[in-house]
């Protein structure tokens, strides 16, 4: 074989068909080229929910996946991002009326590390202790939801809607409220980088207590 024709062979770009994790049935997700299968690793493939469950009604939920692990002509993929599309949220949105927010970074019982970001719209406007009561209530229910979920099972509550529904149930309690969501669900570790932050940390603090010891 001439030097020519192996450079050409090198060039030749692969097609891999990106499939969704099991939980989303491994569904087909798009198509991705690359001449070597390490430079497939890391990539992101964005879709909506309503496209993996041919419901146009859940166009709204946009579902990000990064590829982590490459087959002969198959490449896998993880959850790594739920959120809602801005125009949902802003149609979400009424003149005299409360929109409470809330940010919350959980460990779910494998490990993994995620930030969830809960969101009420309330029929009227309620007053400052009420916002905070309910915003309380939120994160409340998301730490609790995480404590007892795989990372798996968390996602299907966040995407299937269960998890809103809760919070939903509960802090309309409080104040009347128009709807729940759970506008962005984001996974920000993995469990092995969570093991390796905490002994970094463990380290750091032996260092200080010997500190203290002089």
């Amino acid at each position: 074989m001439s030097e020519r024709s192996v450079s050409r062979a090198k060039q030749e770009k692969r097609w891999y068909t990106v499939l969704a994790p099991e939980q989303f049935d491994r569904q087909e997700l798009g198509e991705t080229p690359a001449d070597e299968p390490e430079k497939v690793y890391d990539r992101t493939i964005e879709t909506t929910l309503g496209e993996l469950t041919n419901n146009a009604s859940e166009n709204n939920t946009k579902l990000t996946f990064k590829i982590t692990d490459v087959g002969s002509d198959s490449a896998y993929t993880e959850f790594v991002e739920h959120s809602l599309t801005r125009d949902y949220l802003r149609s979400l949105v009424r003149r005299g009326a409360s929109k409470i927010e809330a940010y919350v970074t959980v460990l779910t019982t494998d490990d993994y590390r995620v930030q969830i970001q809960p969101v009420a719209f309330t029929t009227k406007k309620a007053d400052a202790s009420q916002e905070k009561a309910i915003r309380e209530q939120m994160v409340e229910m998301v730490e609790d939801a995480a404590a007892e979920r795989s990372f798996e099972e968390l996602v299907d509550s966040v995407v299937e809607g269960r998890l809103s529904s809760a919070i939903y149930g509960e802090a309309k309690t409080i104040y009347p409220l128009r709807r729940v969501e759970i506008q962005k669900a984001t996974l920000e570790a993995y469990p092995e980088e969570v093991a390796e932050e905490e002994a970094t940390a463990v380290d750091v603090d032996e260092e200080d207590v010997a500190a203290g010891d002089d």
